[in-house]
């Protein structure tokens, strides 16, 4: 299957993570496109689209959401899945566990605009050059961590239950003739 993986991404992680499943589906066999979404470009080949986005305040960046509104006629009758690259892993205590109701709140704004296979929040790479001065005293009260939190694992099985539910799609689907 021929499967667009499109990101947004502010600092490099979204983009990483997006190579990642591009590469662990190539690997299982399908043909992959992973870019930016902020270029433009036709979709109209491609079999199914993973499509992630950077979050920034508890929404996708501008690029990845006018990305799913500009081709919606086009992601409506293909699988769609979507993720978001956050930071979750670098908060502590109570603020972690706020974090991780972010994936709720981000499927839920997301399926507004589409009707994803699945949506999941990674965790990202975050520097101290990646924010400002009152970022950065607002992330130490919430007891911020810099560093590599990207989970290849995680990214990796996330990929792998993509290739099952695509093959068992094509398995399941009727023959044209």
């Amino acid at each position: 299957m021929f499967v667009f993986i499109g990101y947004a991404s502010a600092h490099g992680s979204t983009q990483s993570i997006a190579e990642r499943i591009a590469t662990r589906l190539a690997e299982h066999g399908h043909r992959t496109d992973a870019a930016d979404v902020g270029q433009d470009r036709d979709v109209t080949g491609y079999e199914a689209f993973v499509i992630g986005s950077a979050v920034h305040r508890q929404a996708w960046l501008k690029e990845a959401v006018d990305f799913l509104d500009v081709h919606r006629g086009s992601l409506q009758d293909r699988p769609v899945w979507l993720f978001s690259v956050g930071m979750p892993a670098a908060l502590r205590g109570p603020w972690r566990r706020w974090a991780r109701k972010e994936e709720a709140v981000l499927s839920a704004k997301l399926r507004g605009s589409i009707q994803p296979r699945d949506h999941h929040l990674f965790s990202g790479v975050y520097r101290r050059e990646h924010t400002n001065l009152a970022g950065h005293l607002i992330g130490r009260v919430m007891g911020v961590r810099y560093g590599d939190y990207r989970d290849w694992r995680d990214v990796d099985a996330w990929a792998d239950g993509i290739d099952r539910r695509l093959k068992a799609d094509t398995i399941s689907r009727p023959r044209r003739t």
